[in-house]
């Protein structure tokens, strides 16, 4: 069994990093939704509908709740989901974040939450020419 992986960003980043993220490696190994927050959404229907996906998701192995900036509506809408779930939540999500979760999808979801930290640090690189 695998956790699973859910996205929360504003707007479609989630769904766009997810979908290439899905194409670079011709499948997506670990049950993964995006959910897309937007500047009219309404912030309680939207914790009801992650919730509803954190249980789609939670095959008994927790759930990676990856979002795009701490404090932020989808980051609020995404630590709600810890009170209830067995969710770990990381911010600052960008594709090689995405990417280093999806090669390991047999980690634990505390090792998957330190693949998407370290995946995340590491593809931040400053090229200098």
């Amino acid at each position: 069994m695998s956790a699973g992986l859910l996205i929360i960003t504003h707007n479609d980043i989630g769904e766009q990093l997810l979908k290439t993220a899905n194409d670079m490696l011709n499948s997506c190994p670990l049950p993964a939704a995006a959910i897309a927050i937007n500047t009219d959404c309404n912030p309680d229907n939207t914790i009801k509908q992650a919730q509803d996906l954190v249980d789609e998701l939670d095959n008994g192995e927790g759930v990676l709740v990856l979002t795009d900036m701490y404090g932020s509506t989808p980051s609020n809408i995404a630590n709600q989901l810890t009170k209830q779930h067995r969710v770990i939540v990381v911010t600052g999500v960008n594709l090689p974040m995405l990417i280093r979760v999806l090669n390991y999808p047999r980690l634990t979801l505390e090792q998957l939450a330190e693949k998407a930290d370290s995946g995340g640090h590491d593809g931040i690189i400053v090229c200098k020419t």
